[in-house]
This record gives C-alpha cells, sequence and structure tokens, in this order.
C-alpha cells in the first residue's frame, strides 16, 4: 500500500504544493498524530529535515511512531 493514498479511493496522491488525488479531484493535507497522546504534532523543518514535537507531551517524536492522516484542505 502507499504511503500516500487517497482517504476516499485509496489511489496515489499527488504532490503539486499540496496532496492531490486525481480521481477524487480532491486537495488534502498531511497531519501527524503523537502515538502517546494522540495530539495533533506540529511540524519543524530545518537543514531539510523535520522532526514533530508534541505540545502536549512536551517532546519530540520519532517520524517512524508518529501516525499520518490525510484531511481535506
Amino acid at each position: 500500500m502507499n504511503e500516500n493514498s487517497c482517504p476516499i479511493c485509496h489511489d496515489e496522491l499527488s504532490w503539486t504544493g499540496e496532496y492531490h488525488c486525481q480521481s477524487c479531484d480532491e486537495n488534502f493535507k498531511k497531519i501527524g498524530f503523537c502515538p502517546d497522546c494522540d495530539a495533533e504534532l506540529e511540524k519543524l523543518q530545518a537543514c531539510g529535515s523535520a522532526s514533530y514535537f508534541c505540545n502536549a507531551c512536551n517532546e519530540l517524536k520519532s517520524k517512524s511512531k508518529v501516525r499520518f492522516e490525510f484531511q481535506p484542505s
């Protein structure tokens, strides 16, 4: 299964400055959620890498453990 699949039809999403499904003609944003408390994470980007910070837990979270969800934009 593709990592970036449409939550509606499960086709692959393309990146055009935002995630876009050709089949559904919908745009989506990718949201990360904390694996411990399920709060929405803040994405921190620097020097070409991304980190995820949970304001509720007050700590950085590993990208490999973050739960991602696509929501309509």
